[in-house]
């Protein structure tokens, strides 16, 4: 757990008093959480401020992340996945510019990575959003995208996917964050540091962090020092092994790596006792 707690998610109103005997109305929640999407915290305080090029807030309906202008890919993305966003829209396959990052800010096209030996690696999937059209064309924005070897996105990766979307539909609702780290990895064609003529970074290490809860409300005070919490942190490389259990590792060892807070809104007591822990359940 991280010494200093970003705190002020939610601003609060004032409380309006009522006179002769009426009810108190109820304080509204001021903050870019989009249906709880950044519930378990803001992991780098990010805001929607062009001052911010390194850390810049993007709110989607789907999803919340964090944009790093001058590397081309997200520092994180930060989601809530419930049965509510599984669905039967088909996969959309739209990869396109996000028209609404900053004017003057360089946008990543659909063809950036183009024959370079990467995916176009979501971080929110496709398949995490599948109740409308509109959800799952909105993973499909480049600002949701890292380069991303192969196997590590079509396979390790694909599978842990894949198992957070059993737990949903075992009755859970889950907090996901992905982000990545460091500069380098090694594609289907090799190692690269960059592409698209320097303006997209390829990251060294891709990593995850997902909040399994069952379903209910107040879901950051419900996280508890029983809790699961799944921490993964991989290479980007093309020759990792096919399971995402080889790679699981502890909260607090992701937020020594990258400096971030990921849990910041929940308890500091279970936030010592959760982010030392490395998960040992199920993989499938």
């Amino acid at each position: 757990m991280r010494l200093f707690r970003r705190y002020g998610t939610f601003i609060l109103l004032g409380w309006l008093a009522a006179a002769c005997g009426e009810e108190e109305v109820v304080p509204t929640p001021i903050s870019p959480v989009v249906d709880g999407h950044l519930s378990m915290g803001n992991p780098s305080g990010a805001v929607a401020d062009v001052s911010q090029p390194a850390n810049y807030l993007l709110s989607k309906p789907q999803y919340v992340l964090s944009y790093h202008r001058d590397k081309g890919i997200p520092n994180w993305v930060s989601w809530h996945l419930a049965a509510s966003w599984l669905g039967t829209a088909a996969r959309q396959d739209d990869f396109r510019a996000d028209a609404s990052l900053p004017a003057g800010w360089y946008q990543v096209q659909a063809g950036s990575y183009t024959g370079s030996g990467f995916d176009r690696g979501h971080n929110c999937p496709s398949a995490d959003r599948t109740a409308t059209v509109a959800d799952n064309s909105a993973t499909f924005l480049m600002t949701n995208m890292i380069p991303q070897a192969p196997r590590n996105n079509q396979q390790t990766w694909a599978d842990l996917e894949d198992y957070c979307r059993t737990l949903v539909r075992a009755g859970n609702e889950l907090y996901v964050i992905a982000g990545q780290y460091g500069t380098g990895g090694t594609g289907s064609n090799g190692a690269k540091t960059t592409l698209d003529n320097g303006r997209v970074t390829v990251p060294k290490r891709v990593w995850k962090v997902v909040v399994v809860l069952p379903e209910g409300t107040a879901d950051a005070s419900r996280v508890s020092a029983t809790t699961r919490i799944i921490a993964v942190d991989t290479p980007n490389d093309n020759s990792l092994s096919p399971a995402w259990s080889d790679y699981r590792t502890s909260v607090d060892a992701l937020e020594a790596a990258t400096g971030y807070d990921l849990l910041s809104a929940v308890a500091p007591a279970v936030q010592q006792t959760v982010e030392a822990r490395v998960d040992t359940g199920p993989t499938q």
